[in-house]
Order: C-alpha cells, then sequence, then structure tokens
C-alpha cells in the first residue's frame, strides 16, 4: 500500500544556516529568513489538531496575541509526554569505546566491543531510578548504527562482537518493555560516515523516493509492506529508509529525538534535512510517538544543564524552516519564550504559536559518553537539576551512559536509586489531599482530589481565589501547583497564602505554573488555613492540583 506526501508540506526559504556546536550535540541557531507556511499553499493539507498551533499575522494587536495564545491546547501525546516528569538518555556506541565525543565516521567497527552487555540492567536501574521512558542514540553523528541496517556497514555486523549477529536496539527494546518502560530513539541527522561515502551533503536535489528501498537480497522482498512515496534528497532517503527500518521492526516508539547537528565537514558543504517526509514518516507509523527537539511535539529548552527558565511557557511564537521544521521564533537562548511582552517581540518573524513544551537535557556524567576518568553528579546536584526542569513546567532528560562492558556504571545506578528516593523525601504525602476547600469559580475540591483531569476553574476572566483548610495546623516547606493543561496555559502571576496569627501572610509569588510547579520554602510555615490567588491569567485559570508538603529531607 503506497501513501503519499501529504503533511507538513511547504517550500523553503533560500538561506544559510549557523550551528551552535556543544560536545555531544549541535542545535542550529534561528535566522532571521524563515519558511512559507506550511499549509499556506495546501488548505486541504490543514493540521489533524487544530488546536496545537494557530496562526499569527504582523496586523494582530497585544490582546489578539494573547487571545490566540490562550486558545492553544495541547495534543494527547504531549500531554502524556509531560507527564512522564524525567526521562532516560542512553549514549552508547563507538565513542564508547574511542573516547571521542563526536565520532570521525571512519572509524573501524571492530573497536565497539561490549563484552557485558546487560540491558536488563539498564532497565532495572532506570525502573528503580523512576524512568518510565528511555531513549538510545541508535545512530550518534559518527553514523555508526547499534542495529544491522540493510543500508549500511557501518554497524554492528561489521563488529565482531556476537560474530557481526549483535543488535542493541534489539536487545534495548525488549529489556525496557519486559520492565514497563517506554522506547524512545535518537537517529542523529548527521551522519559522518554518509559523508565519506558520498552521500550525505553531496549537493542532490529532493526528488521522489519510494520508501522502503528494498537492497540486493533483502528479506522484506516479495512481502506486503507498507510504502511511501516521499520527497528527499539521497541523505535523506537514507534516513527515511533507516527510520523505516526502526519504526517497524522493534515494536511501537513512544519518542523520536532528532536534534539539529549538521556533519563536521568543509563550510560549502551542507545537507538540508528533509523533516516533511521524515515528520510523515513517523507520524503514520508510531503516531503515538512524540518528535522531539528537532520535531514538532517538544522543545529544547536552549541549555545542557538540565534547567528551564523561571518561568516556562509551553505556548511560544514559531516559524518553520527547512522543509517544515519547527523553530523559534526568538533564540533559544531567550530568557522569555511565551509572556506578553515575548509575544510581541517575536510578532515580526512569528508565523504561528504553538503547544511547544521544553525538554531539559542533561548528563549525569560531564560527558555524554561514557569516560571512565569521569564521575556522576551528587544526589544533591541532581535533585537541584529536577526542581528547576521538572518543578518549573518541563520534563528532564537525565543522559546515563552505559561503560565499554555495556553496563550502566554501579556509581550512578547507586545515584540514580538515591535520586528517586530523594525527591519522594521532598514531595511526600499531600496534605491538601482531600481537604475542606471553598472559594470563587466551581468546584474547588477538584483541586486537592489528587486527580490531573479534574480542576478547580477560576472565575473568568483573569483572577480568583481557592482556600484550603487543613484541619489543624501543619507544617508546610514545599507546595505544588499544576494547571489542567487540556485547557491551555494561562496563570500568569499567582501568590501562595498562609492564615498565621497575624492574619493572610504571603507565602510566595509565581508567574507561570503550566503541567507543574513546584515552590520550595526557605523555612517550615505553620499554618491551619491555606489560600492560592490568581492574581493574573490570560484566560479562566483551571488548576488541577493545589499540593502542600512537609519534606522529610
Amino acid at each position: 500500500m503506497a501513501i503519499s506526501r501529504r503533511l507538513f508540506v511547504g517550500a523553503v526559504a533560500a538561506s544559510s544556516t549557523s550551528y551552535a556546536l556543544t560536545a555531544a550535540h549541535a542545535t542550529p541557531a534561528p535566522t532571521a529568513a524563515h519558511a512559507t507556511p506550511a499549509h499556506a499553499a495546501h488548505p486541504a493539507a490543514a493540521p489533524v489538531e487544530p488546536y496545537y498551533r494557530i496562526p499569527v499575522s504582523a496586523s494582530d494587536t497585544p490582546e489578539q496575541l494573547v487571545a490566540k495564545a490562550a486558545r492553544v491546547r495541547p495534543t494527547e501525546r504531549q500531554i502524556a509526554w509531560q507527564r512522564l516528569e524525567k526521562t532516560a538518555f542512553l549514549h552508547f556506541g563507538v565513542n564508547t569505546f574511542t573516547g571521542l565525543e563526536w565520532g570521525t565516521g571512519d572509524e573501524d567497527p571492530d573497536v565497539f566491543q561490549p563484552a557485558g552487555l546487560d540491558t536488563d540492567q539498564w532497565a532495572r536501574a532506570l525502573r528503580d531510578g523512576g524512568f518510565t521512558l528511555a531513549i538510545l542514540t541508535v545512530k550518534h553523528h559518527d553514523g555508526f548504527v547499534l542495529y544491522p541496517s540493510r543500508y549500511t556497514r557501518h554497524s554492528v555486523v561489521s563488529s565482531t562482537w556476537e560474530d557481526g549477529r549483535g543488535d542493541v536496539l534489539r536487545s534495548f527494546a525488549d529489556s525496557m518493555r519486559r520492565h514497563g518502560i517506554k522506547v524512545g530513539v535518537y537517529v542523529s541527522p548527521a551522519d559522518e560516515n554518509q559523508y565519506l561515502h558520498g552521500v550525505y551533503a553531496n549537493g542532490s536535489a529532493r526528488t521522489t523516493h519510494t520508501v522502503p528501498a528494498l537492497t540486493d537480497g533483502d528479506d522484506r522482498a516479495g512481502k506486503d509492506l507498507r510504502t511511501f512515496e516521499l520527497e528527499a534528497t539521497d541523505y535523506g532517503a537514507h534516513m527515511l529508509n533507516q527510520l523505516y527500518e526502526v519504526l517497524t521492526e522493534y515494536g511501537p516508539v513512544d519518542e523520536v529525538w532528532f536534534d539539529g547537528a549538521q556533519g563536521r565537514i568543509p563550510p560549502d558543504k551542507v545537507e538540508r534535512y528533509d523533516w516533511d517526509s521524515w515528520y510523515e514518516l513517523i507520524r503514520t507509523l508510531a503516531p503515538d510517538a512524540s518528535i522531539a527537539v528537532s520535531g514538532p511535539d517538544v522543545r529544547w529548552v536552549g541549555n545542557e544543564g538540565g534547567l528551564a527558565r523561571e518561568d516556562e511557557w509551553s505556548v511560544v511564537p514559531v516559524k518553520e524552516k527547512d522543509y517544515g521544521r519547527t523553530d523559534y521564533a526568538l533564540h533559544y537562548e531567550a530568557a522569555d519564550q511565551g509572556s506578553r511582552e515575548a509575544l510581541l517581540e517575536a510578532q515580526p518573524l512569528a508565523q504561528y504559536v504553538q503547544w511547544w513544551p521544553a525538554e531539559c537535557d542533561v548528563s549525569i556524567r560531564p560527558g555524554w559518553f561514557y569516560h571512565a576518568d569521569q564521575q556522576p553528579k551528587t544526589v544533591e546536584q541532581l535533585t537541584d537539576i529536577w526542581f528547576r526542569s521538572v518543578g518549573r513546567n518541563s520534563v528532564l532528560l537525565l543522559n546515563i551512559p552505559p561503560d565499554q562492558r555495556g553496563r550502566l556504571p554501579d556509581a550512578d545506578v547507586t545515584v540514580l536509586r538515591e535520586f528517586r528516593e530523594r525527591t519522594a523525601r521532598e514531595l511526600p504525602g499531600d496534605l491538601a489531599g482531600g481537604a475542606r476547600t471553598w472559594g470563587d469559580g466551581s468546584r474547588t475540591a477538584r483541586a486537592v482530589d489528587g486527580d490531573p483531569d479534574t480542576a478547580w476553574t477560576a472565575p473568568a476572566p483573569s483572577r480568583g481565589t481557592l482556600t484550603v483548610d487543613l484541619g489543624r495546623e501543619r507544617a508546610v516547606d514545599r507546595i505544588r501547583l499544576a494547571e489542567d493543561v487540556r485547557h491551555g496555559q494561562q496563570v500568569e502571576s499567582a501568590v501562595v497564602e498562609a492564615r498565621t496569627a497575624d492574619g493572610w501572610e504571603r507565602i510566595a509569588a509565581v508567574g507561570t505554573i503550566g503541567a507543574s510547579r513546584i515552590l520550595v520554602l526557605p523555612a517550615p510555615v505553620t499554618a491551619r488555613q491555606w489560600r492560592l490567588r490568581i492574581d493574573g491569567s490570560r484566560n479562566a485559570a483551571r488548576i488541577a492540583a493545589f499540593e502542600l508538603h512537609r519534606s522529610r529531607v
């Protein structure tokens, strides 16, 4: 059955792209030029989820911009992704054995020798660390592939490990699912090996390719394969064929992670990635998978330290470039991505306001790949990162690199378990759970019922107060707030107060809330009655959680 190209279609304005490189990843720095809106010339190809992205224009008034941002809603896959709260990354490949962070593409595949590979040990460690999704570097920038691909010899088939019959991806996927962990894959857009073979950045035009393209002796020949007719360069087609293998032969995939890396090649060479065709293939073969970072579902927070902004918006202004890739309208390092001021600042370049929540990536060690002379971060460091990522409306993506044995180092495993135990002690049982409530708006009890799909609705348009009575005085030093993001992200400012002997006392103030906001009080505050006061919101705030905790740290 052939499926024709139909989503994310759009012409790209010719422009050069500069790249900010880091040790293991590269993310393209935004430029002024941007693509024609993906659906402008093809109205029949309107987005399937009408609320996750809304067009904006230079003629919109400030009030219209804010009203549009208030109407943006996440997709079901984005809601499911945000509720993961923390996910794991596993950088593993030839770099593990060469000591490099960015490989060269001409490595001898036989250097890959994980004699003690134990992906069940990975899964147990991640499960015990509280992770429910893990992403494997199926291919890093060097082009070495961790499964026996039909489209390259620069893979496990050319290593004497397991007599050339090894398949790390198979072992990884089976182990993760066996231990209740969702499977994610990272297939780097860059490929140093394919550059050496004249495929990557060879200047080829985009033409229609049938995917998958069968190879000589292909074991799929004669089978009733689902096929696609997609626009791509020579290398874009290579990527499509490998994505097809990964997404059809290894079970369901819940996240596909791309960065924006370009190969370290001569400056006159460039590979403009076929994002529209890659996205269509993923959307069809793995419809529940989030496409992250260089994708429409999840954005990079802008640093590799795992830290979100103090006020992190999930609704941000965006533009499209390079065949439908979602890109920042403001610089990815901008201190403000979604406030009223940011919406106005981005207006000259923005094409849409979009639900594009932040992912905070960081490695447990200084490097992304394993190096014997490096040590993992402490539990205290990871807990601080957790407060400043998960506690700031973002998802933490923590990298734990397997060592040369093919196991997670013992020191890292210990830290992961202690990290989970520590965060559980930071937010023990909710003291407000089931407490008596009253206030403005409707259904106040829904803010303390422990159900993320129910909420107290403040009165429209922008204010409201919710009071919680704990029944007796209780000491509190941690507060968690959450909006019901199925109705968008609305809160712009709020205050938490406690009723002390001197009356209502202001305890903490926040700007954004989003899917999760955790407040750490400098000292415990003892009170029986607590209240949340919404001082500003774009539309009626819907608060799914008003939790009060006394940490046990």
